[in-house]
């Protein structure tokens, strides 16, 4: 996944803060929104393309995202998506490994990849009148790659080795797996996108060869170019590189609804770590299977109200106000395939204990359900989320990325123009109303992670031994 700097996230907060300032009077005026002139084409094998102009700098992005993940993983085999990306950067039948790389470099280019639930994509980010070298780079391996063993047994440990450090030795990714296990229990959202252990140790070359049979064909990949380009020219070329790739009957994909939930579902993670931590998660609908169309955006809204910002409410009363948060807040996902959660969390400061925390953050959600938010405070939200779109659509990268999942998780890439009108009709009745239809105790998953004495090795002149260095015990669960 790319991650941002230290100094992207200082900037983007600085710019947001400004724009919320200039953005409050669209709230009035949705007309004042400019929509995304997106063209799209489906090649006769079924690639769809997707090309949006931006000529603000010789640079273009071209993304090709392949409508696989975890989700679409069964018990055994998870982790299978994101193993198969790491093998897709080795060699094909006219490319030794490595050379992938090396080309990219001489035509400085920054590549790389990301699985997720709903997808696995691999971009390029270089000048566009370099397009044809990664168009033809991605042609060549979406039919062409050699998954062999020698390369698999490396690439497999390098795959655990990461789980390790990203979540076994990571208390909060850890506490959020076990977490995820507990909350959903048909839908495939349970599994980690890495894979459990037990499943990278037996995973095998000849799973991966399968997968890449299975989902690795122009019909089940989008093709999103964004940057200092003409759209004839990208479909032209789009048919030139990958028209002649023959399409491969799909597997049909069974839809695993989540079974209802019976009520409220708890679980305490006891792990080495020094500080307490509290998840809380609500199942709600996304855009996909919503009842209503307001209601995920309505959502959207909701969780920025409650903890979406240095403004928000857990952070101004808990944080900052009371002072029994250390750090506090909320999110939510309804741009899924499948129906995800409204999340809460937090830790709790010194001398305050998990179960004060969770009471708290349950008052703030009772408030919402019994006194509409005021329009003040719903025009700021809103000045916000819209600030911040308009933030995150200043980069190509980030263009790409939207249309990409939009269209990869059956949306649709049109549905992003959507986005802004629909956050800014949401109303304080809508607010209150996906409060108190979804915020409550049936749908609901606690988790605590208390925390255990740290074990530290110490080396001596003859022996290795352990010793438990305890940690503070202030904000455990009773």
């Amino acid at each position: 996944m790319i991650l941002t700097s230290i100094s992207n996230r200082v900037n983007k907060y600085f710019w947001l803060s400004v724009l919320s300032i200039f953005l409050l009077p669209i709230s009035t005026s949705l007309a004042q929104i400019k929509t995304l002139d997106v063209a799209d084409k489906t090649l006769d094998n079924g690639l769809k393309i997707l090309v949006l102009e931006d000529s603000r700098a010789p640079v273009a992005v071209v993304q090709l995202w392949y409508r696989v993940g975890t989700s679409y993983e069964h018990e055994g085999i998870t982790g299978l998506s994101h193993a198969l990306e790491h093998l897709m950067f080795k060699g094909t039948k006219s490319r030794a490994s490595g050379e992938f790389e090396k080309i990219l470099a001489v035509n400085g280019a920054r590549n790389n990849a990301f699985t997720s639930q709903d997808y696995t994509a691999y971009y390029e980010v270089l000048a566009s009148d370099r397009l044809d070298v990664a168009m033809s780079l991605e042609a060549d391996r979406m039919r062409n790659l050699v998954l062999d063993e020698k390369e698999f047994k490396k690439e497999i440990e390098v795959v655990k080795e990461e789980r390790r450090w990203r979540t076994d030795d990571k208390p909060k990714s850890l506490t959020r797996e076990q977490f995820n296990a507990v909350a959903f229990m048909n839908s495939p959202y349970r599994a980690p996108v890495i894979g459990w252990m037990v499943d990278l140790e037996t995973m095998t070359i000849d799973d991966l060869r399968d997968w890449y049979k299975k989902w690795y064909s122009p019909d089940n990949a989008t093709l999103v170019v964004v940057g200092d380009v003409k759209k004839d020219e990208v479909f032209a070329m789009a048919e030139k590189y990958f028209g002649a790739i023959k399409k491969t009957p799909l597997p049909i994909v069974k839809l695993r609804t989540e079974v209802v939930q019976k009520g409220v579902r708890k679980l305490l993670v006891k792990a080495p770590a020094k500080l307490p931590y509290l998840r809380m998660g609500f199942k709600t609908p996304g855009v996909i299977n919503a009842e209503k169309k307001w209601e995920p955006y309505a959502l959207e809204v909701l969780s920025n109200i409650l903890g979406g910002s240095n403004s928000s409410r857990v952070t101004k009363r808990l944080v900052r106000g009371k002072g029994i948060a250390a750090s506090a807040g909320s999110y939510y996902n309804g741009f899924g395939r499948l129906p995800d959660l409204f999340i809460l969390s937090g830790t709790p400061s010194k001398g305050t204990t998990l179960d004060q925390l969770q009471s708290e953050l349950i008052a703030q959600i009772k408030d919402l359900q019994t006194h509409l938010v005021s329009e003040k405070e719903l025009k700021r939200v809103k000045a916000q989320v819209v600030a911040s779109e308009v933030y995150e659509r200043d980069s190509i990268e980030n263009l790409a990325s939207i249309l990409g999942s939009f269209e990869s998780v059956g949306i649709g890439y049109k549905e992003v123009d959507n986005y802004l009108p629909a956050i800014l009709s949401v109303t304080t009745e809508q607010v209150m109303a996906v409060a108190k239809k979804y915020l409550v105790e049936d749908q609901l998953t606690i988790a605590h992670l208390q925390p255990q004495a740290l074990v530290v090795e110490t080396v001596t002149e003859n022996k290795k031994s352990k010793s438990a260095t305890t940690v503070a015990k202030t904000g455990g669960s009773k």
